[in-house]
């Protein structure tokens, strides 16, 4: 999921004009080829991305930004989403019906789920530019 974010976000970032390089995406997020191709296949499968072959070929997105939530994206990628396997798959662990720590685990994977809904990926995008003019500008107005 994390590397499938950052795919995601640099697709988003670099690709208004023209589709976006495997090796740039490789590069830039410093993701081996054989592990990004995997996770730009699960991406293009879910319906997030789509490509194009050949010389002026590469990825772009499928969805506006604003249509893709985080939480399609993680599901899409990780099998489950939860701090402990037991909430997910309570029959895997014994106390599941007993345990006490289990609720607080619970109770923090509904507020992941709930903020993972709330956030799309036009926010990524939004916070990397702010993110970058703000790094930008202390870089630029630092002193030697």
């Amino acid at each position: 999921a994390r590397y499938g974010l950052r795919a995601l976000l640099d697709i988003s970032l670099h690709g208004d004009e023209k589709p976006v390089l495997l090796k740039d995406i490789q590069v830039r997020q410093e993701i081996s080829k054989p592990y990004l191709e995997q996770i730009l296949l699960i991406l293009q499968s879910a319906g997030f991305i789509r490509s194009i072959r050949g010389k002026n070929g590469g990825f772009f997105l499928a969805r506006s930004p604003s249509e893709i939530k985080l939480i399609e994206v993680i599901k899409a990628l990780e099998r489950t989403i939860s701090f402990v396997e037991c909430v997910s798959n309570p029959q895997m662990c014994l106390r599941s019906d007993h345990c006490a720590t289990q609720e607080v685990w619970r109770r923090l994977t509904k507020i992941l789920y709930r903020e993972l809904e709330s956030l799309t990926l036009e926010d990524l995008v939004r916070w990397q530019r702010e993110n970058w003019k703000f790094n930008r500008s202390k870089r630029i107005g630092k002193k030697s």
